[in-house]
């Protein structure tokens, strides 16, 4: 099967990619994948509860019924919608080649392709943690800071670097105190940042510090942490009603590695201000190259971006084509 044009990734970028592409009467296919990277069609916003800050929603959205809503809209203009995963892209010549998972005996072929397959926050596997994620555990502040389970609470962070001194500032506007934990004895991040966060007085960094056990209460939401000093060896449990990983994120950028340029975190480089990466007629959107907001609304951004930046590479491939 030969497309103009392929979107590989099924989140805010995809689908918004997917809605301006459809609309163009460009006949996009959207591979969603099948459980790909662990999380289920939809992205990251299936693994979250209520979504309070997605301009249009003014009572809030949960995160599955948005994606669900997306995906709809997606099909109405005419998307191919694919439940199938990509495992091979060869982008050396064109058209590009690509295979998939269920069917990896044929190869099929594009003109164009939007790579958008996401990043996955890094978890700790603590135990508790599968029962309360999305239950007093998150992986970003910024999303989920607000939410009324949080407020006037005791809430930790995980990390010592830049996104946890943000993200523990960012929190000191709803919890009743912040406490960060440090597996190390000082912080990675910049000397501005650090200053800022213990300079806070709703912050206490506690260094050479880690969680171990997550615990929570009959309603089902985290109420304690249980840390240990990594001096002394001494456990003791902490009331948490909030507890914050920012630890890193992983990229999904197997699929393209050695084909486009990326940087030393596996995230695809984009020509600023665009989505166009090192191979022409391949766009990156959302959270894929995006290390510094990893947010729907921006994800979505990037996802017109690639549709409008692609549409204008095919139409001048017809050019070429018929010169």
């Amino acid at each position: 099967m030969h497309s103009k044009v392929v979107i590989i990734g099924s989140g805010p970028a995809a689908h918004t990619a997917a809605i301006y592409l459809s609309r163009a009467e460009l006949k996009p296919v959207l591979y969603e994948g099948f459980m790909a990277n662990g999380t289920a069609a939809g992205g990251q916003l299936t693994t979250t509860t209520e979504v309070e800050n997605y301009p249009g929603f003014p009572k809030g959205i949960m995160g599955q019924e948005l994606m669900d809503n997306m995906r709809a809209q997606s099909e109405r203009f005419g998307t191919e919608i694919v439940t199938d995963t990509v495992t091979k892209l060869d982008l050396s010549a064109r058209p590009f080649k690509y295979s998939t998972e269920f069917n990896p005996d044929e190869t099929h072929t594009a003109d164009a392709v939007i790579v958008a397959t996401g990043a996955s926050a890094r978890r700790l596997n603590l135990p508790g943690e599968e029962t309360y994620w999305q239950n007093g555990i998150s992986a970003c502040a910024v999303c989920d800071g607000a939410v009324p389970i949080f407020r006037n609470k005791p809430l930790y962070v995980i990390g010592g670097g830049d996104s946890a001194a943000e993200e523990a500032t960012f929190l000191t506007k709803y919890g009743s105190h912040v406490t960060v934990l440090v597996r190390r004895d000082q912080l990675r991040a910049s000397k501005t940042m650090a200053n800022r966060l213990l300079a806070n007085k709703k912050v206490t960094v506690r260094f050479n510090t880690v969680a171990t056990e997550v615990r929570g209460g009959e309603d089902k939401l985290m109420s304690h942490l249980v840390v240990r000093d990594t001096v002394t060896g001494k456990e003791e449990v902490v009331e948490a009603n909030g507890l914050f990983y920012a630890v890193g994120h992983d990229p999904a950028t197997e699929l393209v590695k050695g084909q486009v340029d990326m940087d030393s975190e596996n995230y695809i480089i984009t020509k600023p201000g665009t989505t166009l990466t090192s191979v022409a007629g391949v766009f990156a959107a959302g959270d894929v190259q995006d290390k510094r907001y990893r947010q729907a609304i921006t994800s979505a951004g990037t996802g017109c971006m690639a549709a409008l930046e692609a549409e204008k590479y095919l139409a001048d491939l017809e050019v070429d084509d018929r010169e």
